[in-house]
């Protein structure tokens, strides 16, 4: 099996980010809220450059995979994820964000949903994590929502715009996975 184009969701869809996207990528990523809870990868602000960079990064990945999460035709967030390498070659990292219009409405809980299956499948993994900072509260019940389980806290591990912070651990393994299923 392979990567799927297009995973349709509910109201929403997971696709390949295309160059026609980067005006709606400006749109929702240029959100201080949306950045907040980010890592320093995710620019704020967030222009037009910094959409065209991402884009191409993105459609060019072999290992990785990123889909834009697309709403009434239009990306309005993304998902993807990070294999590791060597012996951590089984495990990847989960990241997933959405445009603050879409928050609350059960959008990223079912993309995730959607994502984990096929990450676990295609990059032969054993497990998929998902690092969070300990003030996204809402980023923790998608997680949970999906099976992930809380792992660790890495105690002041992280400074996002001058606050220092826990980092959270979350993670689903294969065998949960299929138990559940």
């Amino acid at each position: 099996m392979s990567w799927p184009e297009r995973i349709e969701g509910d109201g929403f869809a997971l696709r390949p980010w295309r160059d026609e996207d980067a005006d709606n990528l400006v749109f929702h990523a240029n959100d201080a809220q949306v950045a907040h809870s980010l890592g320093e990868r995710f620019p704020h602000p967030y222009t037009l450059d910094d959409a065209h960079a991402f884009i191409a990064h993105a459609m060019h990945l072999t290992a990785e995979k990123a889909y834009a999460i697309e709403i009434n035709g239009a990306a309005s967030g993304g998902i993807g994820v990070h294999p590791g390498e060597g012996v951590e070659r089984h495990n990847a990292e989960l990241g997933y964000w959405l445009g603050r219009t879409y928050w609350g409405e059960g959008i990223a809980t079912a993309a995730v949903r959607m994502l984990v299956p096929h990450a676990l499948r295609e990059l032969k993994l054993y497990r998929l994590q998902a690092r969070v900072f300990d003030d996204n509260d809402a980023s923790i019940r998608v997680l949970e929502r999906c099976g992930f389980v809380h792992e660790a806290v890495l105690r002041r591990a992280v400074v996002k715009h001058g606050r220092l912070l826990d980092l959270h651990i979350y993670a689903i393994t294969r065998d949960t996975l299929d138990a559940a299923q």
